[in-house]
Order: structure tokens, then sequence, then C-alpha cells
């Protein structure tokens, strides 16, 4: 399996969250990339952070999310990022973080994070009138989704098999 970094901007191009992470294919929905437990993940030069459980992570083609998809024991099942549509190379994704998530819980409790700060960067960036809305429009499909459309439900289990 070859590694893809992957990259998290923000909409300034500050280096935001970034990995390394394993190839593990490219289906309907997207590129899933995998990461073992113990992978460690990085927010710009803060100090790595030590990933306890394994996880993969989905960049659909032309789309204003990202999605992370956690094994167990972590209480936060699927971590969906509201981004720009995601860029590709052969050995790097990378994207613009809008803030605003989309959080779904093992218990089943969805909610929306970050909206204070979406809020925020709107005026701090100068987010365009177009991205405002599309990030809004798909955090609001997300919030269903999450719970009721494939690949959430368990298409994601069988990437997930292939890094634990």
């Amino acid at each position: 399996m070859r590694d893809v970094r992957v990259v998290y901007r923000k909409f300034d191009e500050k280096l935001h969250w970034h990995q390394w992470m394993r190839y593990l294919g490219e289906d309907e929905y997207g590129v899933w990339l995998g990461a073992p437990a113990g992978s460690v993940s990085q927010r710009g030069d803060e100090p790595v952070v030590t990933q306890e459980q394994a996880h993969v992570q989905l960049f659909p083609r032309d789309m204003w999310f990202t999605a992370i998809f956690n094994d167990e024991p972590r209480y936060t099942e699927i971590y969906a990022d509201i981004t720009t549509p995601v860029e590709f190379s052969a050995d790097v994704v990378t994207m613009i973080d809008l803030d605003l998530d989309v959080i779904k819980r093992r218990d089943g409790t969805v909610f929306i994070d970050d909206e204070d700060e979406f809020a925020e960067h709107q005026v701090k960036y100068s987010y365009p009138p177009d991205v405002i809305a599309t990030a809004r429009r798909t955090c609001d499909w997300l919030v269903g989704a999450v719970s009721t459309d494939e690949p959430f439900l368990t298409v994601y289990k069988t990437h997930l098999d292939k890094i634990r």
C-alpha cells in the first residue's frame, strides 16, 4: 500500500491538520485512506497527536466534505469536516477546512460543531457568499446523511477492516 499525505489548510492557506495515511482504494463514494492505531497527526506545527484507534477517511470527488470513521473505543464514530472540494495528486490530498463539522457519536447522537468558528471566519477571511451557502447546504445534508445513507452506515466498515 502506498502512503498519501493528507493536508488540511484554513481559508488563509495556513497549515491545519496533516498526517500520512495508507491508500485503501477508490469507489463510487471517493478515495479511501486509512491509519492504524498508534498513527500520528498534527495540527499546524503543534506537537503530534497519537491516535489510539484505527480510522479511515473518505475524500469524495467534487463534494464539499471529508469524513473520518473511527474504530472503537473512540466515542466519535463519524467526524465529517465541511471543506472545499478535495484536490488530488499522486501522493497528496489537500483541501480548505471551512470550520463546520458534523459529528456522529456511537450512541447515535448527531450534532453540528464549530458554528461559532464558521461565523467568525466568514468575517475574518471574507468567505465569498457562494462558499458560505455551499458549506451550510452541505452541512445540513450531512446531519441527516450520517444516520441514513451510505457510505455512513456500513460501507466504511469494509475499509476499516483493512487497516485494523
